[in-house]
């Protein structure tokens, strides 16, 4: 799935630059967002991402490329990959895990496929 994002002033951190927590939300959100998707009818929450680094900073102005794989089916879960780009250059990429709940919260195992 492939997904984009404009960065705005009000991305921008003290220094000018877009605000990491930014990105991650993003991230976080693009990785839902395909889970939801390829899972029609199940709720997802994220459990975790890997280390964070970011590799380039970005400012106002941006148009980032978000482009997410599916990497991993588990039971009750599934990881995705997500890779950030700005004119073909990856600037952060991270696995995101989300796992199934139902309507109490409670993990539930994934539909078949």
């Amino acid at each position: 799935m492939e997904n984009h994002r404009l960065v705005l002033p009000e991305h921008l951190n003290q220094f000018g630059y877009l605000f990491g927590g930014y990105l991650l939300m993003w991230v976080d959100e693009v990785a839902w967002m395909a889970a939801s998707l390829e899972f029609t009818g199940c709720q997802f929450v994220t459990v975790g991402m890997e280390a964070i680094a970011f590799h380039k900073s970005v400012k106002q102005g941006a148009i980032l490329r978000f482009e997410t794989t599916l990497a991993r089916t588990g039971r009750t879960s599934v990881t995705y990959e997500v890779s950030v780009l700005q004119d073909e250059t990856e600037i952060f990429s991270n696995s995101v895990s989300l796992v199934r709940i139902d309507e109490t919260g409670a993990k539930q195992f994934l539909p078949k496929r």
